[in-house]
């Protein structure tokens, strides 16, 4: 059984935050998978292509990424490698470090209201993407007091701007106890290690100790979606991935992400992506290309 894991954060000496950049020449060692942490965590990638997992929320970025990420809101780490020229920019927070504030200052009112938007989870894009990013790069040069204002500015100008998405809006019942996110953590990172695999569901519920039938009940509860349909996404959109960073075969792509068969590739990924395999590749590089 893997071991979900809480991941505890300090803030920088002299900083009621905690910063990283990560490249090529200083990956993020981390090893945790699926996890939480008290923190809200703000991430920006300058390029490439990454997988998003973020509460139930599964999808890809095509050219780097800025997402909020409330506290206590399970995710994954965002990269998996640094090519030369690719950054990651991480700030961890805890909310509470502005809550005084929050009672006496009109104008962080924004900012209260996106914090707790983000514990839906957040992805910003347009122009506000790249601009953020270069602060956030930029705090690392910072004297201590000028760098928290440049933080306070990054929130508010977030908790302004109209180019966001809630990632976990519809539908979203991810944490209801501490029991319940501690299974599902163990049940994400089985799947994130064996989807390329057949899973069954005694195999799948035996891992936190339920029967087939109570694992449904509780998954569904859980997510809003049935064990069998979130594997397909799952699956789906580790193809989605592999058909625009590899030129690999559909046939391969199609057993690569764990399907046994092309008609059942076909007709799940027809479903969710409303396109062909085929027709997905095209219209995705040729935006990539734009």
């Amino acid at each position: 059984m893997i071991n979900p894991g809480l991941e505890k954060i300090s803030p920088d000496v002299g900083h009621s935050y905690k910063y990283a950049c990560f490249d090529e020449d200083s990956p993020n060692t981390n090893k945790i998978k699926w996890h939480y942490h008290p923190e809200i965590e703000l991430v920006y990638i300058n390029s490439g292509i990454g997988k998003r997992q973020v509460g139930t929320h599964l999808s890809n970025y095509q050219d780097g990424d800025l997402i909020l990420i409330g506290s206590y809101l399970p995710h994954t780490g965002f990269t998996k490698g640094f090519e030369p020229g690719k950054k990651e920019i991480v700030i961890q927070f805890k909310p509470n470090i502005f809550e005084p504030a929050f009672e006496h200052l009109v104008e962080l009112k924004v900012i209260h209201q996106l914090m707790e938007m983000s514990k839906k989870g957040i992805v910003f894009s347009g122009p506000i993407k790249d601009d953020i990013g270069l602060r956030m790069e930029g705090l690392q040069y910072e004297s201590q007091i000028d760098a928290f204002l440049t933080l306070i500015k990054i929130l508010y100008d977030l908790a302004k701007v109209k180019d966001k998405k809630i990632l976990n809006a519809e539908g979203y019942a991810f944490i209801s106890s501490p029991s319940e996110n501690k299974r599902l953590k163990i049940i994400f990172n089985y799947i994130r290690d064996h989807f390329m695999e057949s899973i069954a569901l005694e195999e799948i519920s035996s891992q936190v100790f339920m029967t087939p039938q109570s694992f449904c009940r509780f998954f569904k509860k859980s997510t809003n979606r049935t064990f069998t349909s979130f594997l397909n996404e799952y699956r789906i959109n580790h193809a989605t991935k592999l058909l625009i960073e590899t030129d690999d075969e559909i046939k391969n792509i199609c057993y690569a992400s764990g399907f046994n068969n092309l008609s059942n590739f076909f007709r799940n990924f027809k479903k969710i992506t409303q396109l062909t395999p085929i027709s997905y590749r095209v219209e995705m590089m040729s935006e990539l290309e734009i």
